[in-house]
């Protein structure tokens, strides 16, 4: 059975973020110095209006957007500043699910959720795509374990949109993270899948003690399933807190005005 990390395992996990700022246009930030630290447990969410830097967050941590200033800390490195061997011995850490999936559309689901573990065999064996024993039987105990069993030889351009989406955190999860970015994962899913994929991510995570930082628009499923919610707006933080500390007028503060809500 996976045990819940103890405290020690827990801060090990966590990511301090400070100062980060990203500006794509010199003097126009999307990030304007944001510092945060979030612990190496549960479920944070990051809400907040389309163009605020959610996505952009999440990506800098990754670091599939080189950020302008800060400092992201994590394990002992600050990911801002790493490069080349060290980056990708880095990303190995950080498993992510993406809005599109990012699937291999033309290999099998199995092969699919194998690509988790690229960044831990020799390269010969992913040239001839040979994976330790171990390997593919974690891969099939994690495709049962999403509900996909029988789906193993099928071609990931042959699955639906919440498929996809379960074989992309499958595929997270391979990678025996020590931290799970989500970006956006229900997005172009419809509410009953959103559900059900958030679930999910939840429950492979929590059972592994792998804290989840989850960027989302809908607000009812970020306080359904996260622990914490940060809400952003204009690319700084609006609140950060507890589900149950989340207002109405936080919501308007965050999403500019009272519209959105009717």
């Amino acid at each position: 059975m996976n045990m819940q990390p103890d405290a020690a395992a827990a801060a090990d996990r966590s990511l301090v973020i400070r100062n980060l700022t990203k500006e794509y246009r010199a003097g126009q930030p999307v990030l304007k110095g944001i510092s945060v630290t979030i612990e190496g447990r549960g479920v944070t969410a990051i809400i907040g209006p389309s163009g605020t830097g959610k996505s952009t967050l999440i990506r800098c941590i990754n670091r599939l957007v080189d950020p302008t200033a800060g400092e992201i800390l994590f394990q002992g490195s600050d990911l801002a500043k790493l490069s080349g061997v060290e980056l990708r011995q880095a990303r190995r850490r950080i498993g992510m699910v993406f809005q599109e999936y990012n699937l291999v559309e033309r290999l099998s689901v199995i092969e699919n959720l194998l690509c988790g573990r690229l960044g831990y065999v020799p390269w010969w064996r992913t040239l001839t795509r040979r994976f330790p024993d171990e390997d593919v039987a974690h891969a099939f105990e994690l495709l049962d374990a999403v509900g996909l069993g029988d789906f193993a030889t099928r071609r990931a351009d042959a699955l639906s949109g919440g498929q996809r989406q379960r074989v992309g955190i499958a595929r997270a999860i391979m990678q025996n993270p020590d931290v799970i970015l989500a970006d956006e994962p229900t997005s172009s899913l419809d509410p009953k899948t959103s559900v059900e994929i958030m679930e999910i991510l939840d429950r492979l995570a929590g059972e592994r003690g792998i804290p989840v930082v989850v960027n989302i628009h809908n607000v009812d499923l970020a306080k359904r399933f996260a622990s914490r919610i940060i809400g952003m707006a204009r690319g700084t933080i609006a609140f950060d807190g507890p589900p149950d500390a989340l207002t109405e007028a936080h919501l308007i503060d965050i999403y500019g005005g009272e519209g959105w809500l009717e």
